[in-house]
């Protein structure tokens, strides 16, 4: 039997985002603004990759959609708050985000920073209030992990480093530097996503998630989590900004290091045939409850935003 990846992902992605709206409700009392810049950023028309992983582990796990969707939008909610940051002018200065303006270029500087404030922080109030104990806890303390200075965090700031934003660096970076910052800025999320899939299907399990499906789903994240990144940069190198809905060049223009920078473009995309072959490798242990997560990380070779 044929296996379509585009309906699944579509289907799961109308699910993520009525869950999301939904999960609005919880900053009724909050300021209207505030309500208003946080849908306008949090609803507005993106791939929602973190959310569909949470969602195709936890199938891949034994557990279900409904069982993964509030983490998934937790997860979500952390992607979205670190876009608008990200954003910033003295971060990335972007004013293109999902195909319209920016949360700043919209909002101003200073509810753009809230709203960050307001995503991250309710990705954890939705959690801690949506899953038994246990599982809340690991799920918690898996995001905090992912998203703080050991992680997503800490990756921004090695990268604004090496950018020349933040002092500290000298010399050249390289391909090991590079790896270094996007296994922080942008896989820890991705590894988080996985897990917190695991643990919605098996965080109440006696004895835990299972040892070995979490070394899996883990290696995986790593792989994928590269993946993204080097066809990331190949976007910025050589995409269209109206298809990938940001703005793109931007990353030479500011002699940031990239994959395609350091590598080549030619080399790049060789290198992330090589990632998807392993992402795909690691989850051969799984079987076929991992196969839409395998046609995932295939999928991210060819995107085109």
């Amino acid at each position: 039997m044929s296996f379509d990846l585009a309906s699944v992902l579509s289907e799961l992605r109308q699910r993520v985002d009525a869950r999301l709206r939904e999960s609005l409700g919880l900053l009724r009392n909050s300021p209207q603004v505030l309500q208003e810049a946080v849908a306008y950023s949090l609803l507005s028309p993106g791939k929602r990759l973190r959310p569909l992983l949470t969602i195709l582990a936890c199938e891949a796990c034994g557990g279900t959609i409904e069982n993964s969707l509030k983490a998934a939008c937790a997860v979500e909610m952390v992607h979205t708050y670190s876009l608008v940051h990200d954003d910033l002018p003295a971060m990335d200065d972007d004013d293109l985000r999902r195909g319209q303006p920016t949360c700043h270029k919209k909002f101003g500087e200073a509810l753009a920073i809230l709203v960050g404030d307001t995503l991250l922080t309710l990705a954890f109030e939705l959690v801690a209030s949506s899953y038994p104990p246990a599982t809340a806890t690991m799920m918690c303390r898996e995001l905090a992990a992912a998203s703080g200075g050991t992680g997503m965090v800490g990756g921004q700031v090695e990268d604004l480093t090496w950018e020349g934003k933040i002092p500290g660096r000298s010399g050249s970076c390289t391909i090991d530097d590079l790896e270094a910052i996007h296994a922080k800025k942008t896989g820890a999320l991705f590894r988080a996503s996985l897990k917190l899939g695991l643990y919605a299907a098996q965080g109440e399990r006696n004895g835990g998630p299972d040892r070995k499906t979490t070394e899996c789903l883990d290696e995986f994240g790593r792989n994928f989590g590269l993946l993204f990144q080097v066809t990331d940069d190949l976007l910025d190198a050589a995409g269209d900004a109206e298809v990938a809905g940001k703005r793109v060049g931007k990353d030479a223009a500011k002699g940031k290091p990239t994959y395609p920078g350091l590598m080549g473009v030619d080399q790049s995309r060789r290198f992330a045939e090589i990632l998807a072959e392993r992402a795909e490798s690691t989850l051969r242990p799984l079987g076929a409850a991992a196969t839409p997560l395998t046609a995932l990380a295939r999928s991210i070779v060819a995107r085109d935003r």
